[in-house]
Order: structure tokens, then C-alpha cells, then sequence
């Protein structure tokens, strides 16, 4: 599979790891739009959240993954935001699910 972020859990590209588990990878973005940018991606490929089968329990792992890696950089107390872009028109541009963790500084959206 072509796919940059399965490259990035073979190890098979460089990543700045933040957390990983059995069935979450999470990295700080190369392009970040707050102080704190992990990116939580799923080790199962799916290209959007419209492609998570029915009843899967994998967006509350990933939220509940994005809660603890939160806590542990210290956002929990000042807040954080999540996001989710699904699809071209979604802003979605790397076409493996993934959920961005922004933190740090109290953001308008979109950024720019």
C-alpha cells in the first residue's frame, strides 16, 4: 500500500511518535496550526470515517486515545480541540482516517 501514514506505522518513513498502542499510532503533524498538532490515526487503514464499518468501536478508542495523549502533554486544564475532515470537500488531504489534536493556544477555525 502506498498510503504515507501505513509508511509512517511500518516505520518505513520518519515520525516524531507520540503514542502507540495495538490498534492507535499518534505523531506530532510537520505542518502544525497550534503550539500542540498530534495526528491520531488508526493501524487499520481506512481512507475515511465513512469507511468504518457500522458499529465499530474504533472513534471511541481514537477519541478515548486522544483524551489520555491530551492529558499527558498537558492540555487537559486549558482545553484542546479535535478535528475530523472527511473527504475533498471536508479538507481531508491524506486519505488514511486520522483525527487532529490541536492544543496550546485558544484557536479560531479554520486556521489561517
Amino acid at each position: 500500500m502506498d498510503c504515507l501514514f501505513c509508511k509512517l506505522i511500518r516505520r518505513e518513513k520518519p515520525a516524531n511518535i507520540v503514542y502507540e498502542d495495538e490498534s492507535v499510532f499518534a505523531f506530532t503533524d510537520i505542518k502544525p496550526v497550534a503550539p500542540v498538532h498530534v495526528l491520531l490515526i488508526p493501524k487499520e487503514h481506512f481512507e475515511t470515517i465513512a469507511d468504518v464499518p457500522e458499529g465499530s468501536p474504533l472513534m471511541a478508542v481514537l477519541t478515548d486515545r486522544a483524551v489520555k495523549i491530551a492529558d499527558q502533554l498537558g492540555l487537559s486544564r486549558d482545553g484542546f480541540r479535535l478535528v475530523l475532515n472527511n473527504g475533498d470537500n471536508g479538507g481531508q488531504t491524506v486519505y488514511h482516517l486520522h483525527i487532529h489534536l490541536l492544543g496550546g493556544r485558544f484557536m479560531t477555525w479554520p486556521p489561517g
